[in-house]
């Protein structure tokens, strides 16, 4: 097993809107180095938004990386880095869902892609709904609808529902909540 390992410079690529991309040389055990590639996120926060009736809400939207619509928990990346995980799911909550609640519990932090990406996604739990207004932004376009839990978890063993943070939030939900609601 190596024990050193040491960044010996960083190269910006390419800065993105949502990411930037980095190629990081690094010297193993001070005999031979390697590029490495690092990919920077600002950070995300998720929601698992509960109705009184004890369904969750989710959000169908297109995603451009797999050309095809998904069915996820409601999400967004922080306005900043040092921007709060409960603020920031607070505010998705309200943009995609037309909800808000002030009743948000942490569930779980999730890191996405540990290999070559820093992703950190605050996940909450959101109860006490009370209707809002949905505010969009201008490349979303989002279909809102209520499932039981065992009805998402249908959909994530049968493949359909594949979004890593979603699986995680619903199965962590229904880990910690599920016999409890």
């Amino acid at each position: 097993m190596s024990g050193q390992i040491k960044r010996l410079n960083r190269q910006l690529k390419f800065k993105g809107n949502i990411i930037d991309f980095y190629q990081d040389t690094m010297e193993i055990d001070g005999d031979h180095t390697v590029v490495w590639d690092f990919i920077k996120h600002k950070g995300a926060a998720a929601v698992v938004p509960v109705t009184d009736d004890g369904r969750i809400l989710m959000v169908r939207q297109y995603r451009n990386a797999l050309e095809r619509y998904t069915l996820e928990v409601p999400a967004g990346a922080l306005d900043q880095e040092d921007e709060s995980g409960i603020v920031c799911a607070g505010r998705e909550l309200e943009e995609e869902t037309g909800y808000k609640s002030v009743d948000l519990d942490w569930l779980i932090t999730l890191r996405t892609t540990v290999a070559f990406c820093n992703e950190r996604i605050e996940v909450y739990v959101a109860r006490n709904l009370i209707p809002s207004k949905q505010h969009l932004d201008e490349d979303e376009f989002i279909d809102l609808k209520a499932y039981t839990i065992d009805e998402l978890k249908e959909k994530i063993f049968s493949g359909e529902i594949q979004d890593a943070k979603t699986v995680s939030a619903l199965l962590a939900y229904d880990t910690k909540y599920g016999k409890k609601e």
